[in-house]
């Protein structure tokens, strides 16, 4: 895991902006955001691509580009259940 370190702090430093920039939070429980981050940075580094570590990825690239995270489904998850299927980015609270 040591390996993944430098691709997951680039990750959660682009997270982090693009949660900001959307309204959203990153996963406040410190143990789980890592556990996203790290799922992101071993698809990543094995696939080329940061697919969401919840999802599952097909081999079809037309398919799979719509779990790249962040996923198409994410801002909809996010306003129905209060956070995207990943547990990555959560509403903010009012």
């Amino acid at each position: 895991m040591n390996d993944l370190i430098p691709i997951m702090d680039k990750l959660h430093e682009s997270l982090s902006r693009y949660a900001n920039k959307k309204g959203f939070i990153l996963n406040p429980n410190e143990e789980m955001l890592n556990l996203v981050i790290a799922g992101l940075a071993r698809n990543k580094e094995k696939h080329g691509k940061q697919y969401c570590p919840c999802r599952i990825i097909s081999g079809n690239e037309e398919e799979d580009r719509k779990i790249v995270c962040p996923c198409i489904y994410h801002e909809e998850e996010i306003e129905t259940d209060g956070s995207c299927h990943c547990d990555l980015f959560f509403k903010k609270e009012r």
